[in-house]
């Protein structure tokens, strides 16, 4: 993931097909939230827009509007399940990944002209 641009990274994304992702938002590299089988279990219903892309595919985003604020259960880098709370980026960041978990892209969540147009842009380049 410190390789490429970019807040998080899921297995699926490079191929190995578990549910394993890892985010870092923080300001420096090197503080890296490891997370398997993560769920969320609680999402607010406040909401934040945050521009997404994917690595592959340098200068195609769109803005994303997610729950500001989630509680995700997962197992952490210890073998030990726990929840903890996001907000803000991180939370952006850890829905992002579990939805590639689940086979998801970001332009899934755009509207059907939204996502056409990011489609369009991305064959051209």
């Amino acid at each position: 993931m410190d390789a490429m641009p970019g807040y998080g990274l899921a297995a699926p994304q490079i191929g190995v097909m578990l549910r394993l992702a890892v985010v870092d938002c923080s300001d420096e590299r090197g503080r890296a939230l490891r997370l398997a089988d993560p769920l969320i279990v609680v999402a607010s219903d406040e909401t934040s827009d945050w521009d997404e892309a994917p690595p592959n595919l340098p200068g195609v985003s769109a803005r994303v509007s997610r729950p500001a604020r989630v509680t995700v259960a997962f197992t952490d880098a210890e073998g030990d399940r726990v929840r903890q709370d996001f907000e803000g980026l991180w939370a952006t960041s850890v829905q992002h990944q579990i939805d590639h978990l689940d086979g998801r892209m970001f332009f899934d969540r755009l509207s059907r002209t939204k996502r056409e147009m990011l489609l369009k842009k991305a064959l051209k380049r």
